[in-house]
C-alpha cells in the first residue's frame, strides 16, 4: 500500500517531526510505501485556487504553484491511504494542515485516512482530531474510527522518531491494523467501481 503521511505543523520548534518519522517507520515495517508531505518543505500561499483550477492553465501566473502540487498530485493518485499527522492549536488542527488538504479534491476520494494527534499535554491532542474528522470525511478521505493520540510528544519519541513510552510502543498495534484493514477494502472497491460510475 501507498500512503501519503502529511505533517501539519510548520512551526520552526515543532516536534511533529518526531511523531511523523515514527509513523513512517511503522507504515514501511509493515510493508508499506510511506512518503512524507511537508507544508514546510512545500511552503505553499494561502489557498487561492485549487490543483483542478490550475493544473490546465497555460502561462507562467501559476508555474511555481503547479510545480509544486503537479508531484502532490500524482503522488495521492497512487496512495490507498492518507496519514495525518496532527498538531493541537486552540482545541483544532494547525492552519498549514488545513491549507495542504484544501488544495485538492477528487484525488482523496474514496481512500481511508488516519489521525495520529499529538500535542504536549495528556491529552494528545485529540481536541484537533475531533475537529479535523468533518473535514476529512468532507473531502472524501474520511478517517477511520481509531485515533492515535501521542501525548507529551517531546517525552515520548526521541528526535529520530522511536518511541520511549511502553504505551506508544507496544498499544498502538490496533491503530495500524484498522488503518490497513480501511486502505485493502477501499483498495478492493476502487477496482471495482466507485458511485460516480469510475475506477478511481
Amino acid at each position: 500500500m501507498v500512503v501519503a503521511v502529511l505533517l501539519g505543523s510548520v512551526r520552526s520548534d515543532r516536534v511533529g517531526e518526531r511523531v511523523a518519522k515514527w509513523v513512517i517507520a511503522e507504515l514501511e515495517s509493515r510493508g508499506h510505501e510511506a512518503v512524507l508531505v511537508d507544508p514546510m518543505t512545500l511552503k505553499l500561499p494561502l489557498l487561492d485556487r485549487m490543483w483542478k483550477e490550475v493544473k490546465n492553465e497555460k502561462g507562467s501566473e501559476h508555474a511555481e504553484l503547479k510545480a509544486k502540487l503537479q508531484p502532490l498530485a500524482e503522488l495521492y493518485q497512487r496512495a490507498d491511504g492518507f496519514a495525518i499527522v496532527t498538531a493541537e492549536y486552540n482545541h483544532s488542527a494547525p492552519p498549514a494542515l488545513v491549507n495542504l488538504i484544501d488544495y485538492f479534491l477528487e484525488e482523496y476520494f474514496y481512500r481511508p485516512s488516519a489521525i495520529v494527534c499529538y500535542s504536549a499535554t495528556p491529552f494528545g491532542g485529540v481536541r484537533a482530531a475531533v475537529q479535523l474528522r468533518s473535514l476529512l470525511a468532507e473531502v472524501g478521505m474520511g478517517s477511520i474510527p481509531t485515533l492515535q493520540p501521542v501525548p507529551a510528544a517531546g517525552d515520548a519519541l526521541s528526535a529520530e522518531g522511536v518511541p520511549l513510552t511502553q504505551q506508544l510502543a507496544e498499544k498502538s498495534g490496533k491503530f495500524f491494523d484498522e488503518f490497513e484493514w480501511y486502505m485493502r477494502a477501499l483498495a478492493a472497491e476502487r477496482k471495482r467501481g466507485t458511485p460516480t460510475g469510475t475506477a478511481a
